[in-house]
């Protein structure tokens, strides 16, 4: 099941953070890119080439620190279908490599396209008579409840049937989400409240050793008050907290997501690994030449700067 999984390797490395692979081609040192242009032209399949050499290095200098990565589906689609491919070999090879991945893609659609997306990153696509084959073999997704029951319940069965997990949007880190996630309806309640009361329902099938289910939620560090309540709205639901470092969360914004049992959620943090190298903290010691032991470097600092406010 992934959300054991998933604690499994939190409780091995000690570590409640996952890595986002976000990259774009600024983000890839000159050297890289250089090289890659060289070799496959000034275009598109030049720079997704040096993205893929980019995400393979980060993922070798992170691989023992971390439990799992997620890369975000926009930024592999911008370049069209070599960021596809990129984002394949990414997903790959960070699971050769022993991580978990949990595709950043917030899919979500009616019937029949909800369970298409589900079947692309959580479960198997029909090839031909009785043959399956994993298209993109995601652990797991994120997704957007929009649509309601309709638009999850597919990502849920595949949940169930190959131990996968989601990560379902209830409160975003982004400033302008209260516009919709925060109206008050009748009952009093808030948009995100009632989402989270939805998601605690939906998990209730897939609930791991650990007590804790496959069907988590995405809560913003930006938000800390409202994860105090969303924590005691979702008890068994595991929350993936974007909006750490870059975006301006501090660790002891995200307290609040943790349970008293020191699990319960995972801090993602993406530009601030990914770009350590440019940052006031490590540029001086690594630069461009050894931008991995700087992403390696922000991500043990990160992992004692979570660790030390939960």
């Amino acid at each position: 099941m992934f959300i054991d999984e998933l604690i499994d390797k939190i409780k091995e490395k000690n570590n409640p953070t996952v890595v986002g692979l976000d990259p774009r081609i600024e983000y890839v040192p000159s050297v890289i890119r250089a090289c890659a242009f060289h070799e496959h032209g000034e275009n598109i399949k030049g720079a997704a080439e040096a993205i893929w050499i980019f995400n393979r290095r980060i993922i070798d200098s992170v691989h023992d620190v971390v439990p799992a990565v997620k890369p975000q589906l926009a930024y592999y689609e911008m370049y069209g279908v070599e960021g596809l491919r990129v984002f394949d070999r990414t997903v790959k090879y960070a699971k050769e490599k022993g991580l978990l991945v949990i595709a950043d893609g917030k899919r979500n659609d009616i019937g029949s396209t909800a369970e298409a997306y589900s079947t692309a990153f959580l479960g198997k696509t029909q090839v031909d008579g009785g043959v399956f084959e994993e298209a993109f073999g995601a652990d797991a997704l994120t997704v957007n409840p929009y649509l309601g029951c309709d638009g999850i319940s597919p990502f849920i069965e595949d949940c169930k049937k190959y131990e996968k997990g989601i990560f379902i949007l209830v409160k975003t880190s982004n400033k302008s989400s209260g516009q919709l996630q925060d109206i008050v309806a009748q009952d009093g309640r808030s948009i995100y409240e009632i989402v989270a009361g939805h998601v605690a329902e939906w998990g209730q099938g897939v609930m791991g050793k650990y007590g804790y289910s496959s069907v988590g939620a995405v809560v913003g560090a930006t938000y800390p008050e409202q994860a105090k309540i969303l924590r005691g709205i979702m008890k068994n639901s595991y929350i993936l907290v974007p909006g750490y470092g870059a975006q301006g969360g501090t660790a002891g914004d995200i307290a609040n997501s943790f349970n008293k049992d020191g699990l319960g959620a995972i801090v993602n943090a993406s530009r601030s690994i990914m770009c350590a190298y440019k940052s006031d903290i490590w540029k001086d010691r690594y630069g461009e030449d050894r931008f991995d032991e700087a992403c390696r470097a922000e991500a043990i600092r990160m992992r004692e700067d979570i660790n030390s406010a939960i």
